[in-house]
């Protein structure tokens, strides 16, 4: 029907489209050719005209055409029709007296009779020309693309885009429910709307439509839920006792068309004595009339009795007419059926049930018949026997269905029909059919037949299930045969809907159906669609109309036909002929186009040569001129006197009409489209066609007569066992799904046929993988099944169902000898398939010889043909396997082929015949060794050894002088060296073991035919392994990268126990970065450790999460916390009670370590031994307490000093925690003090004897000096944190500060940034994009050796900045630690005053000791102190001398090298906040006194303030009055004004506390000056030198208006940390000054 295709550019159009018509069947016929200017793609044939589309897309008509007002009487010859000649058509269609056509963009047009509104267009009684017709939705302005159209005497029908069928025209033909007839507007048909319709068909008054399925399988659009004519749910749900039943069976009243008033409906009252029918049979049996809804009443059901699932129908065939119904009850009064009546009802109901049993479950159950005892009353025995029918047919449909659900899932084919009969053409499985159907059409109906086929519709429905109580499925016990399911295991057909053809179809008839040509069994009319039942699962491809007799053709080249017959078109004489029956073809004929006419049928078919041949069946047409008309015809059996076929008969003409294409038949005529066979082209593309049709019916064929028979049996499983019976399963479902692919690939290369004969819709080449996939699983499969000794194990069961000759297996086998065994025409049968590819592979080449060779077509079917052929070779090798592996089981020890024997296991190589040994093997040892495809096998006497081919490696052993040739074989745990019997033994054992090796690491079954050519496998690779001898990783299973029999690389190692280690692996033990996670079933939490690893332990940076909770961060050496670590401990680690962070020995705190415990609020600064505080250290509490001094034992012990928050100081010894035992000094702090000796508790009350002291107050302050000198007893700044910078040492290479290469120390940087770099890149969120760039900068390593100039001086500066700014420098990673170690030892309880000294120092050291580092990879910097010479500038060549002369006098000698200055603005801002806090601590009371006075002078205007600090007048910007301001000059200052004076020299000293390091504060301080010396040349216009007495007022009136908060502290640290080298300098002499002024404001007293 969609006739679309263009010639392939490699034929003329000559050769092509060729159209040939005749009439009738006998010899004398000659086809006569119409000649047309282009080739002819499609033929559409009304009663007396045609309508032909040509290649360009123009249409022609010819015939008797009445509606063309100007034709004269007498037929035409093809003629355009020129009002379609701007638009493209891809389609035509022709009824009795009109034709339509479709365009390229889904427009239709029509023409021709319109008496019945068959053109769609109102008024008109016939339309001329061509005119379009629009679709349109209700509502919608837009109109629907159409595929193609169908139209009849009296209806057209055409299949929109969206696949739904709209009909316009007159009779209930149309599917629709009018009242009113005609109908002009097209309208959709409701009752298919939602379904995929596939194709349709109309027959003078009736309507065919092929269906896709609905399934799982199928695409299903969003259902429609209500009817749009009655508005009545098309869904409806009844709820049984047990189970819920989902139908979609709705009956649209308005759609019943009642031929004679009918008696009302009854509905059967239970009376309490008699039992009665269950209602649903009511159902079937009352009179048509209009049902408002189909679901029984829930109540009446159960007064009924109604015990089982039933339910109405799905798809109900209408009621029966009046007549046939009014017999089945005795009388209308009375509603309870005669006895008569009743037996001849269980007779039926028994009879059919056995067939429909075995026909709708493919043989899935034979249900007993139902025996009605003989005692009981016929009415009694009628009820129990339809419980028990109905009830084990549910549940046995059920139980079908459940499986083919799960089957279908994967595979639509495997449905159990589809394996069953339908492709045995046996008469016998016809008879059965037909005589169920033929029932139909008597007055009950089947109600089996209907409720399974119900039940089975329903289930069709996607997502809807019917749940069938389990104790109706317990009575499933009784049935005779197994149930087996064909399931394929392994999923389905990778199958896109869209481009394989489905073969899951239902045909759907409605219209008048006096004739039968409805194919329901009856002879009534259907107003709408119904879906004839008989063809369900029968895989219809094509149906098509004659003008009352039906035609389907099915994928196995079947055809079923039905509907009238009186002059043989039906092609058999089976009466009645109102259901579907196989039209009699002699064997082999496969038929695959078929068209219907008025009262004939053409089939085109298969014959023995290529070129397909045409059969007739019908009547005889008298020729016009009289002819007589041949009598007899070999073909035919006898003539009926009105001249007709009994049979289809062959036209023996069809031979010379070249290579057909399709055939069409209308009104009387016959047409058939064929094509010259040019270059081959042709020919070769109708042989590929025809060679997949016959493969496919011969796959049925197998499947029906062998693999059902065979899985049915019941003492299947006892003979196979139950691995084989599943892999049998297996190989069914595989087998389905190969049957299934190429049922679909024939399908689709028939409809190519039909339509565009051309390459590129050849669905071989596009999803060639596809076929590849589904032949190598199943070949794979097959082998599988065989090894296991399957197919010999089948040979009783065999002889149970084929007999002792096996002459079936041996004709389905094509095996030609003699007396061949059971199993092996079993396994001939089974690898037949495989065959094929070999057959795909030839007629591609074939195809391709009819193209040039440098065209895409030839290079498109050469590559799929080298693809096919590939496989074809690789198969062939498989079967071999398959082959050597089971006789080599055969004859291996039994005890051990159980355990070793496998389905996908095959052997390579074995050395029975001692062809390799083992070396130094005793005598009398047996070593035998055994090469499968993943394994190698060591059998000995009792024992074998399987070593996993993945991780194996072998190498040849050095050749000795020995003449010994052997093999070293390494595994994970073993090596062993074997020996081969002779040097050819040892390089075949060698290279089959490498092959083996590589095909089991790329994956089994890609191997290539020319391995043997290939290289060793890698050496390296990544594998899975189970350790198995003792030692630390028995039972632990590795996976992830190898190398010689090591993990080496990323890998994962789980342990039984639930340790499981992740990350780099280095000849079989940890090492590089890795994660590992240790349950702590105690704790029910795991112990987690992240870091770097060495030969096996944790080694180096780590983090280790405890299950307790604590987390330690730092350092590991041989799996012990060894370095500088800090350990937090607590629940929540957010405010963990407390917290370590210090140096560790062997997994314990020792050396210098900061402790905050932060319950008790103190933190400890000190040193360790063992967890414990041992040696000098500081304690401070959150209350202010101080402790200086020694400890030991973890209490302190001995000499300290202690000082509360006022002062209060105690030196002396100590016995315990803050407990005073022993001599000692308190001073109070007003000076006075005893002496003596103390005991007690500090803050508890102390005992002391000794003297009180009240010094005079000249000594007072010297004592209080020598009391309070504090850092004497607290750890040096320079042993603090020695393990921090001994870690950075070492990762630059040097065992100890400054020993080592400094060429080296560059290396390992460079290494340490790549490495970090690459770990980070895996989680790239981390790293920011500045952060990346700073790398970036890193990567260039700055020029290190040679003099220093300023501008080397500069760049080591900015490397040090960028290096100090990532933590993957080693230097970042130092400067992140001491910055961590610093803010844990100074904020919180440590944020005291009296540790500011030790604060200060300690900064000192860092700087100290960084610039250590620094100096050693950059060894020409000079030391502390050192000059950097600046560059002398522009000195003529000839000066040298007077140029070394200068330099020396010059008064800026050049840049002095500091650390502070190389080192401070790195260091400071990071330490800035904790070190700023404890100078503010420090200086509190007199910053207090300061800021009172700052606050107090600020009240006043600028001029009192001036006069008051005793400024000069000569620098008080006062302006001169009566003139404006110059551009420069400040406004005049009036005596109110405040804030005016000097205010940019204000604002630029404010900034003083928005700088960190001294060096830049001093900076802000000179800036200062600078301004205030501007502002007052400005005032004086003139140079101007300051004298110390002029400076100090001004700048200090500068000071109080700069407001600054904290400038005790700002002065303090600029003091302690201001580089030495510039204390003299002009820098040194302004900062007195600063100093001088806040000295000054303090002791200010305003007078």
């Amino acid at each position: 029907m969609e006739a679309q295709g263009k010639s392939s550019e490699d034929d003329d159009g000559g050769g092509r489209g060729l159209l040939h018509s005749w009439r009738g069947y006998s010899y004398s016929v000659v086809p006569e050719r119409l000649l047309l200017p282009r080739p002819v793609l499609q033929v559409a044939l009304g009663a007396q005209h045609g309508v032909l589309l040509v290649e360009g897309g123009q249409v022609y008509t010819f015939g008797e055409l009445p509606w063309k007002q100007t034709q004269a009487s007498q037929p035409t010859k093809p003629t355009p029709e020129n009002a379609l000649s701007g638009q493209r058509v891809v389609a035509v269609a022709a009824g009795s007296f009109h034709s339509g056509a479709v365009t390229e963009d889904g427009s239709v047009h029509m023409w021709g009779d319109n008496a019945a509104g068959q053109c769609g267009l109102s008024g008109l009684s016939c339309v001329p020309n061509p005119t379009p017709v629009a679709l349109l939705e209700p509502g919608g302005a837009q109109s629907v693309p159409v595929l193609e159209l169908a139209c009849g005497e009296k209806h057209s029908l055409a299949l929109s885009a969206q696949r739904e069928v709209w009909a316009w025209g007159s009779g209930c033909q149309l599917g629709l429910k009018a009242a009113v007839f005609p109908v002009w507007k097209p309208q959709k048909v409701e009752q298919l709307a939602g379904r995929w319709v596939l194709q349709v068909a109309c027959g003078a008054s009736h309507s065919l439509a092929l269906v896709r399925c609905v399934g799982p399988d199928g695409i299903q659009r969003p259902p429609v839920d209500k009817c749009n004519q009655c508005n009545q749910l098309l869904y409806t749900m009844t709820d049984k006792e047990d189970h819920v039943i989902i139908s979609d069976g709705h009956y649209c009243p308005m759609g019943v068309e009642a031929r004679e008033d009918p008696p009302p409906t009854q509905t059967l009252k239970a009376s309490p004595s008699e039992p009665i029918l269950p209602s649903h049979s009511s159902f079937t049996s009352t009179p048509a009339a209009p049902t408002p809804d189909p679901t029984p009443d829930p109540e009446d059901s159960q007064k009924g009795g109604t015990t089982t699932a039933a339910h109405p129908p799905s798809d109900p065939d209408p009621p029966p007419s009046p007549k046939a119904a009014a017999s089945t009850s005795s009388s209308k009064s009375s509603p309870y059926p005669g006895e008569k009546e009743v037996k001849e009802y269980l007779r039926k109901l028994s009879d059919a049930s056995q067939t429909e049993a075995k026909m709708a479950n493919g043989g899935l159950h034979a249900l007993q018949a139902p025996s009605s005892g003989r005692g009981q009353s016929a009415l009694n025995s009628l009820v129990a026997s339809c419980a028990l029918a109905v009830g084990e047919r549910v549940a046995s449909t059920y139980e079908a269905l459940s499986l083919k659900r799960m089957m279908n899932f994967y595979l639509p084919s495997s449905r159990l029909e589809a394996l069953g009969g339908v492709a045995d053409g046996g008469a016998e499985r016809v008879r059965r059919e037909e005589s169920v159907q033929a029932k139909k059409s008597s007055s009950t109906g089947d109600i089996h037949e209907e409720e399974a086929e119900g039940l089975r519709r329903r289930l069709s429905l996607p997502g809807l299930l019917s749940q069938v109580s389990p104790r109706l499925l317990r009575k499933m016990g009784r049935s005779r045969t197994r149930a087996f399911a064909l399931t394929p295991m392994g999923g389905g057909v990778p199958e896109d809907q869209e481009v394989f053809p489905t073969l899951q179809t239902e045909v759907w008839s409605w219209g008048h159906g006096e004739q039968g040509e409805l194919g329901h069994g009856d002879n009534l009319d259907r107003l709408q669609p119904f879906c004839i039942k008989s063809l369900n699962k029968k895989e219809v491809i094509r149906v098509s109309a004659g003008a009352h007799h039906s035609i389907a053709l099915t994928a196995q080249s079947q055809v079923y036909s039905w509907g009238s017959n009186l002059s043989g078109q039906l092609g058999h004489m089976d009466t009645p002929s109102t259901v579907p029956r196989l039209a009699k073809l002699s064997e082999g004929i496969r038929v695959w186009d078929a068209s219907a006419g008025e009262r004939h049928t053409l089939l085109l078919a298969d014959g023995d040569c290529i070129q397909p041949i045409i059969y007739y069946s019908g009547q005889q047409v008298k020729e016009a001129e009289g002819e007589e008309k041949v009598e007899e015809d070999e073909e035919e059996e006898d003539e009926r006197p009105g001249g007709y076929t009994q049979q289809p008969v062959l036209l023996p003409f069809c031979m010379n009409l070249g290579f057909v294409s399709s055939v069409v038949a209308g009104g009387r005529r016959c047409v058939a489209l064929s094509d010259r066979n040019v270059m081959g082209f042709i020919s070769s593309l109708h042989e590929l066609a025809s060679a997949e049709r016959k493969f496919y019916c011969k796959l049925c064929d197998i499947k029906s007569q062998v693999l059902r028979p065979l899985l049915e049996l019941e003492s299947l499983s006892s003979a196979l066992g139950p691995a084989a019976t599943e892999l049998l399963q297996t190989l069914a479902g595989r087998f389905s799904l190969l049957s299934h692919l190429t049922g679909q690939h024939g399908a689709s290369l028939t409809a190519n046929l039909r339509r565009g004969r051309d390459v590129s819709s050849l669905l071989m080449l596009e999803h060639a993988s596809i076929f590849l996939d589904v032949y190598n699983d199943y070949c794979s499969t097959v082998g599988n099944f065989f090894v296991m000794g399957g197919f010999h194990a089948l040979t009783k069961p065999s002889l149970d169902i084929f007999g002792k000759s096996p002459e079936l297996l041996q004709r389905l086998s094509e095996c030609s000898e003699e007396n061949t065994v059971t199993a092996d025409l079993l396994v001939a049968l089974f690898y037949l398939p495989t065959q094929h590819l070999h057959e795909y592979g030839r007629l591609l080449l074939k195809l391709a010889t009819c193209f040039e060779v440098s065209s895409g077509d030839y290079h498109k079917l050469q590559d799929s043909c080298s693809k096919f052929e590939a496989l074809t070779l690789q198969l062939k090798r498989k079967r071999k396997e398959a082959e050597y592996t089971f006789h080599f089981w055969k004859s291996f020890p039994g005890k051990m082929t159980d355990s070793l024997r496998k389905p996908s296991r095959r052997l390579i190589y074995e050395s029975s015949n001692k062809s390799l040994t083992m070396q130094n093997a005793g005598r009398f040892s047996v070593n035998w060794f055994i090469l499968f495809n993943d394994s190698l096998v060591h059998a000995q006497f009792s024992t074998h050894h399987i070593f996993a081919l993945a991780t194996l490696w072998v190498e040849p052993a050095p050749e000795d002088n020995s003449g010994l040739h052997g093999l070293k074989v390494v595994t994970p745990e073993e090596t062993l060296t074997l020996l081969a019997s002779s040097s050819a033994e040892k390089t075949k054992w060698l290279r089959a073991i490498n092959q083996a090796v590589d095909q089991a690491l790329s994956g089994a079954g890609q191997d290539a035919g020319g391995s043997a050519s290939k290289s060793d496998p890698p050496i390296s690779r990544t594998a899975s392994y189970t350790f198995y001898k003792d030692g630390r990783l028995k039972d632990a299973t590795y996976e992830g990268r190898w190398l010689a029999g090591k993990p080496h690389g990323r890998g994962i190692l789980k342990w039984p126990d639930g340790r499981i280690y992740t990350g780099s692996f280095k000849s079989g033990l940890e090492d590089g970065f890795g994660e590992f996670a240790c349950p702590n079933k105690a704790l029910n939490q795991g112990d987690l450790y992240q870091g770097y690893w060495k030969e096996g332990k944790m080694h180096g940076l780590g983090t280790y999460r405890y299950a307790s909770g604590e987390v330690y961060d730092g350092s590991f050496q041989d799996g012990m916390r060894q370095g500088h670590g800090m350990l937090r401990s607590g629940k929540h680690n957010t405010s963990s009670p407390s917290v370590f962070i210090g140096q560790w020995l062997q997994d314990k705190k020792t050396g210098y370590g900061v402790f905050d415990d932060i319950t008790k609020g103190e933190k400890y600064m000190g040193m360790w031994q063992d967890h414990q505080r041992q040696g000098t250290g500081v304690v401070v509490t959150q209350f202010g307490l101080y402790y200086e001094g020694a400890f030991k034992d973890n209490k302190m012990m001995g000499t300290g000093i202690l000082l509360s928050e006022d002062d209060t100081t105690y030196e002396g010894e100590f016995s315990d925690d803050w407990t005073l035992s022993g001599k000692g000094v308190l001073t109070m702090p007003n000076g006075d003090y005893l002496e003596g000796s103390f005991s007690g508790e500090w803050g508890s009350g102390l005992k002391v004897t000794g003297s009180y002291f009240k010094p005079n107050l000249f000594d007072a302050e010297k004592d209080r000096n020598r009391a309070v000198k504090l850092g004497r007893m607290s750890v040096r700044a320079e042993e603090k944190w020695q393990a921090v910078f001994e870690e950075c040492w070492s990762e630059l290479g040097c065992e100890a500060p400054g020993e080592g290469e400094h060429l080296k120390a560059w290396e390992n940087i460079a290494v340490a940034l790549t490495s970090r770099r690459q770990q980070i890149q895996d989680s790239p969120e981390i790293l920011s994009r500045s952060h990346s760039k700073t790398l970036e900068g890193l990567e260039v390593i700055p020029q290190h050796e040679g003099p220093i100039t300023i501008e080397r001086y500069h760049s080591i500066r900015l490397y040090l900045l960028k290096a100090c700014d990532t933590p993957l420098h080693p230097l970042g990673r130092l400067l992140e630690t001491l910055v961590a170690v610093y803010r844990m030892t100074y904020v919180g309880v440590g944020a005291n005053r009296r540790l500011l000294p030790q604060a200060v120092n300690e900064i000192k050291s860092y700087l100290c000791r960084i610039f250590q580092i620094v100096r050693f990879l950059f060894p020409d910097l000079p030391e502390e102190g050192g000059l950097i010479p600046e560059p002398a500038e522009n000195l003529p060549d000839g000066n040298q001398e007077t140029s070394a002369d200068t330099r020396t006098e010059s008064p800026k000698p050049g840049r002095v090298v500091s650390s502070s200055a190389l080192l401070l603005p790195v260091l400071l801002p990071r330490l800035y906040p904790p070190l700023f806090t404890l100078y503010a601590l420090e200086k509190e009371k007199e910053d207090d006194m300061y800021w009172e006075c700052v606050l107090r002078l600020n009240k006043q205007p600028d001029l009192a303030l001036l006069a008051f600090l005793g400024v000069q007048q000569k620098f008080w910007p006062v302006s001169i009055p009566n003139s404006l301001p110059a551009p420069g000059e400040k406004q005049p200052v009036a005596s109110s004004t405040k804030d005016a004076c000097f205010a940019s020299a204000v604002e630029t000293l404010q900034q003083i506390s928005t700088t960190f390091t001294p060096s830049d504060k001093l900076q802000v301080i000179q800036l200062t000056f600078e301004e205030i010396t501007q502002e007052v040349q400005f005032l004086l216009k003139q140079d101007f030198l300051w004298s110390m007495d002029d400076l100090f007022p001004v700048f200090l009136y500068v000071v109080l208006r700069a407001r600054i908060r904290n400038l005790g502290s700002e002065v303090s640290l600029i003091e302690d940390l201001m580089d030495p080298c510039v204390q003299h300098g002009e820098h040194g002499i302004m900062f007195t000054t600063l100093k001088a002024c806040y000295y000054q404001i303090q002791h200010e007293k305003i007078t």
